[in-house]
């Protein structure tokens, strides 16, 4: 089974970037599963509906997010009925949406997608390790390939848990920083892991944002409003082959692409 992965889809730009480039990502990699980071396509803060539709007619099977997934108030009453637009596992319980979905493909079985959030220098959550375990084992009841998006600020408690998670699930894939590592293995156990998959849209950016503003923030510590800039754009991914018998990853593979 080979699931490619998309890093953070950053507003109009990242999402013009998924339209142009997924043909070609189908035509060389051959992907069973599709996922994406999809929490920043509005705008750069926050989902729609709207939007989210509008990925998944581009072919993304699932949409994973993190702490900007409630930005847009509106998302609400989709995430209650949209299983395939996830939200972190371990917010509060009775927060609306899911935080896991198992998906079918056309001919490699079944693959289950658990979305966390980190909480270094982030939210005080629940704790991602023991809702890591605890969701992967129900979901393994129905698939051994568990592919987790861990969306935290920290490289440790990014590394830390897909070591806690070895030989648990298929792969760790570390969301958030929008700045693509090149960290990516197979663990001893199987479980194929990168710290950051990176971002899709504004090459020409700071993490996504005109970098004037982001300067300035940093110069004046005064807030600044962000805005998504024009200009190149870049799609940053991992495409992962996983034993769809064993949910053991066989190889992951940085991508880059410009436009």
């Amino acid at each position: 089974m080979k699931v490619l992965f998309i890093g953070d889809i950053i507003g109009e730009p990242g999402r013009k970037m998924v339209r142009s480039s997924m043909r070609s990502l189908v035509d060389t990699y051959r992907p069973d599963i599709i996922a994406a980071n999809g929490e920043n396509s509005a705008g750069g803060f926050g989902i729609t509906q709207e939007i989210a539709e509008e990925l998944f007619s581009l072919g993304i099977q699932v949409l994973t997010s993190g702490n900007h997934v409630w930005d847009k108030k509106e998302i609400a009453p989709y995430l209650t009925k949209q299983d395939r637009l996830l939200r972190p596992a371990n917010y509060p319980e009775g927060n609306v949406g899911f935080g896991s979905v198992v998906i079918s493909t056309a001919g490699a079985g079944k693959a289950a997608v658990l979305n966390l959030e980190g909480r270094v220098f982030m939210s005080n959550l629940e704790d991602p390790f023991r809702t890591a375990v605890r969701e992967i084992e129900k979901l393994k009841e129905q698939t051994p390939v568990v592919i987790v998006d861990f969306h935290a600020e920290a490289t440790s408690e990014k590394v830390a848990l897909a070591w806690h998670l070895d030989g648990k699930a298929s792969a760790v894939i570390g969301t958030h920083t929008h700045v693509q590592t090149a960290d990516e293995r197979v663990l001893p156990g199987g479980t194929a892991f990168i710290t950051d998959v990176g971002m899709t849209g504004p090459t020409d950016s700071v993490i996504g944002v005109k970098k004037e503003q982001a300067i300035g923030r940093f110069l004046y510590q005064t807030p600044h409003r962000f805005e998504i800039p024009k200009g190149p754009t870049h799609l940053d991914a991992v495409i992962i082959d996983i034993d769809s018998s064993t949910g053991r990853a066989k190889s992951i593979e940085r991508i880059h692409l410009t436009s």
